[in-house]
This record gives structure tokens, sequence and C-alpha cells, in this order.
């Protein structure tokens, strides 16, 4: 209702003065119902996530309150940041306003590429020039940051199969798929016995397995997984009467190992990609493929019989191919020196640098020297026969130990792949039992080290040595038309991924394979595809939390510190020669 009508209806005649009177009490409700001020408003990040080096705004906003006129300085805070936090920043650090209006300003909140990921609070605060403060406070953004990882190591170990290395009861009660015991040829139920991992000891591997495609092709036994027993053991006079295949290595020998997959992220579902040694093993972990050429449908399927090997083995000496039907007799062997991209060409197309520390030159764990353009092979005027070539020159390292010292100097490669001697491998009879303790002075030195906030570590082995595994390859392709026909996938190995942002105790059950660390690195650096091994593998992205806060590092125990292996003067010992 008008509340003039209210006076006039009730007919009662009224002066001037009080008609003014009553017009003005009426009239009061317009009027400022407190003392002048502003609000301060911060629309929400856009985007409210971001990749580390990338930036969010945010439109901030004063709104003049009952006739409030004057100055408001901005000011941003951020909360939650660690090592190269991100920053925040205002278009203008003060906004004047007059009555009943609103002034705006642009807040960014900028990353850089070592910026951790996780979640950070930017409080938006505002102070009027009469030293006044917003009249709904000040205001709260959440901006989620997902690490970008900066360094990749792979430690590349030898010859062991997933139930052979990892009884930890740890891990099988999170759900690790690992088996004590295993079904032979003829249908028996053969508990896995343990063993020492090296030489010596109350139960010590003094004897070796074939872990030839052949070796592959007898334990597959056409899907049914019950053909271990058939593998080859040697020397026989050394051999167990019966059930050599059927292993595992005490957990008292792998405690390292233990606590790098409890503490971070253990695969039960990595395969080695080929099916068959180490040769080709280690060509696959940097080309994805053992191909001789880019486009031969042919695979290098075995170790070559003599060293040294690669592009400067003798002239006489060959290895076997393998056709697309899975045959090993029907294509000529060949040369041991191959022709094809590897990933270190897409490094360094992108300038991204990389460093293969390896024991020695000529060893078939020394994935460049069978690849000519890698190697680049001359004769000395003694008659000696290395490799030349600026990638061997500048980016193969020797010995492997040198990767200790580099990490110490502030010196770690993008991309760096790590080789042990045959000592520290794990390989049967090869190995003293000093591969944990290996592993664990790199992990430890680059934990201990400013690397650690950006860097991934992958820890895998290069085959199943012979050793029995209960899990099948999860595809064997022999179609003689698809990639890889003949020769792809083998057994289980290990896979351990540590680093700040692997998921912490977590088991991946996802399908990896050797492509799958090729398509990890092309992945974090942007690089195109290969188009070998790596074009139908995961990326590893199920091992990673990105946008979680870093882990903190702690030391991983083992028996022998870096600077056992640092001092160590022995000769270096081809890792594998079977």
């Amino acid at each position: 209702m008008n509340p003039l009508r209210v006076f006039i209806v009730r007919g009662a005649p009224l002066g001037l003065s009080a008609l003014f009177l009553a017009l003005s009490a009426c009239s009061g409700a317009g009027s400022p119902s407190g003392p002048p001020g502003y609000t301060l408003t911060a629309a929400a990040l856009s985007p409210d996530a971001v990749t580390a080096g990338a930036a969010s705004t945010s439109s901030v906003s004063v709104t003049s309150a009952n006739g409030y006129a004057g100055s408001v300085s901005l000011a941003c805070n951020i909360t939650g940041a660690g090592t190269a936090p991100p920053k925040c920043s205002m278009s203008a650090s003060a906004l004047t306003i007059s009555s009943g209006s609103t002034a705006t300003a642009t807040l960014t909140v900028s990353t850089s590429s070592g910026t951790p990921g996780g979640s950070y609070s930017i409080s938006v605060t505002a102070i009027g020039a009469d030293g006044s403060a917003p009249a709904n406070g000040s205001q709260t953004l959440t901006l989620t940051t997902a690490a970008v990882i900066e360094h990749i190591v792979v430690i590349f170990q030898e010859n062991r199969s997933t139930d052979n290395l990892f009884q930890d009861p740890v891990l099988i009660a999170r759900g690790a798929d690992i088996a004590t015991s295993g079904v032979n040829s003829k249908g028996e139920t053969i508990p896995l016995t343990a063993m020492d991992l090296g030489t010596v000891g109350s139960n010590p591997q003094i004897y070796d397995l074939d872990h030839s495609h052949a070796a592959f092709v007898s334990m597959y036994a056409g899907g049914k997984m019950n053909g271990a027993d058939q593998i080859e053991c040697f020397p026989a006079d050394v051999c167990p009467a019966a059930n050599a295949q059927f292993r595992y290595v005490k957990p008292s020998d792998v405690q390292p190992y233990f606590a790098l997959a409890e503490q971070y992220t253990f695969g039960d579902r990595m395969f080695q990609t080929n099916e068959g040694p180490s040769f080709p093993a280690h060509q696959f972990i940097i080309s994805g493929t053992s191909a001789p050429t880019a486009t031969s449908t042919l695979f290098d399927a075995e170790n070559p019989l003599t060293g040294p090997v690669g592009c400067i083995a003798p002239l006489t000496e060959t290895v076997v191919m393998i056709d697309a039907n899975g045959n090993e007799t029907t294509a000529a062997p060949e040369y041991p020196c191959f022709e094809h991209p590897t990933l270190t060409d897409l490094l360094n197309n992108d300038g991204i640098s990389w460093r293969y520390y390896t024991p020695s030159a000529g060893s078939i764990w020394t994935a460049p020297v069978a690849i000519e353009h890698m190697c680049q092979e001359k004769t000395n005027s003694k008659g000696m026969r290395g490799c030349t070539a600026p990638d061997w020159i500048n980016n193969v390292i020797m010995p492997q130990t040198k990767v200790l010292t580099d990490i110490a100097a502030g010196q770690l490669a993008q991309v760096t792949w790590i080789i042990p001697d045959g000592a520290a491998s794990d390989h049967a009879v090869n190995t003293d039992g000093s591969g944990p303790s290996w592993v664990a002075s790199i992990v430890n030195a680059i934990g201990n080290s400013p690397f650690w906030a950006n860097t991934a570590i992958i820890i895998t082995w290069d085959d199943w040595g012979g050793w029995y595994d209960h899990v099948p390859p999860f595809k064997v392709v022999n179609d003689g038309v698809s990639w890889g026909s003949g020769y792809v996938y083998g057994f289980r190995v290990p896979l351990i991924v540590a680093g700040p942002y692997a998921k912490p105790a977590y088991i991946s059950h996802t399908i990896h394979d050797f492509g799958s660390i090729l398509k990890f690195v092309e992945t974090t650096f942007k690089l195109p595809s290969l188009g070998y091994a790596d074009a139908p593998a995961d990326d590893l992205s199920d091992c990673f939390e990105l946008t979680h806060s870093p882990l903190t590092f702690h030391a991983i125990p083992s028996a022998l510190d870096a600077a056992h292996f640092i001092n160590d003067k022995r000769p270096p010992t081809d890792p594998d020669d079977d």
C-alpha cells in the first residue's frame, strides 16, 4: 500500500510541515543502512587446474557500498608452496571507486616447469585508503598443478621373472599377483623353493637356465604355461636333479627391491616385449624393435655367440633372425649391426639430453653398439675396431658407475639408461648378489639430490631368465602380418616406478611392456612415436599422481652404498655371456 494514501484516507487535514516530515520518514527506507564500505569478489580461476609452466587468471572486483569512494589496494598470497612455488600478481595494485561503482583487476597465478604438483590456496585481500577491510572479507581461490617430469632414469637389470624375484608378503597382501607354486609339463604342482641371489650361501645360484626364443616356446607351451621344466639347465653337472626352474630368490637377499616396491609403485603386469634373451631385449629398450632395418619384418631373436658384438663384432659374427611366423630358420642370420630410428634420435631432434651408462663397449647389453648411426665403426692403426659416432662419443658413458659421480656433481641428463656389470646384474651365475644395493645406490643418489624433485625412476629387468612365472603373455602376436608378429610379447618381468610423483604403495595391474617406457618418454617430452613397440603400448600414466604433493624421499637401506661401487676397481664383467 502507498504510505501517502494512508494519510489521505484517514482524512485528517495536515499541515505542509507535517506532510513533509511524514514523507521524509517514509523515504528513510532507501537511505544507507551502515557506514560506507566496499565488497571484494574473485571469480574462480580459469582454468582451475594447470600443468606446471602454465598460468591461470581470475577477475577481481571491488564494489562500492553505502556511498564509499576512494582507493582500494589489492594483494595476493599463496600457501601450500614448496620449491619453485606458483607466483601471483595483480594487473593493478590499487583500484579507485566512486559511490555506487565497481572496478576490476586481473589476478594472474603463474607456475614454472619446476612447480611441484598439488593443490595451492590463493588468498586475495584488499585494504582501503582509510585502512578498511572488505565488508565480506578476503577471498580464497584454489589452483591444482600437475607436476612436469624433467628427468627419466631407466635402470635395466637382468634375467628375473616376477614370481622368481618378488616373493614379498607385503605386496601379495596388497593384491600383487605372485604365485608360490607352478605346474610342470606332467600336470604336477611344484612348490617354488628358495635360493640365494648370488653364488654364495646355503643354496647358491651356481647354474643358469636357457632363455632363448626356444626356451620361451617351451615354457609358453601353446598358452598352457606348463613347460618351464622343459627349459635346459646348465652346466648340467651342478644343476638340481629336478625343478631347477621353479625357484624364488630369498627375500633377505632383495630387501632393497622390496623396500622400493612397497614404498612406490610395483607393476605385476609388466612384460618383456620380445620372446627371447638379452641382446634383442636391449634393442627394444632404446628403440622398440630389434629389426635389422627400419622396414624389415624380421627381428633379431637371439644373442650373438661371441663378443664383442654389434657394429664392432668380428665380420664373421651373425645373429639368428626370426620371421613373422615365428620361424628362426627361413631367414639367413645377419651381421649384428642394425640401422633404424631409435628413441635417442627423437631426443636429439628436440635437443633433449640423454646418456647411456654401461660397463663396456662390446657387451650385448650395450644397445647403441648395435645401431650403425650410433656407433659408426672405424678401425684404428692397431687394427682395433671402435665406435666413433657423435652419439657414442658424447652420450655413451663408461664405466656405468660414473652415473653416481655425475649425480653428485649435479649432472643428470633428461633421459638416462643405466646398465649394470655382471656382478650387480642379478643374472644367475654372473651376479655376486650386489644388484639390489647397486639399484639402491642410484635411487639414493637421486633421492638425496635436487634432482629428486622432478625425476621418474623406472626399474625393470630385461628378460625372464628361464625362471618359472605363472602369468602368460598378455598377447602373442603370430598372425604373420601385424607389427611384431612372430616375436612379441614375452613373459612377465618385475617393474618398479619410483619418484616424488609415483603412486605410493600402489600395485599396477595395467599391462605394460618395454614399449610403455618409450611411450612414457615420448609423452613426457612431447615427442612423436617411433612407430614400433611404443605405438600400441600404454604410457605408464597409471603409475603416477602428478597433481598430488610430491613424496618426501626416504633412503633405501642396503648392504652396500655408492662408495662401494665407485671405489670398486675390478674390471667390469659383461652382464650376460650366455
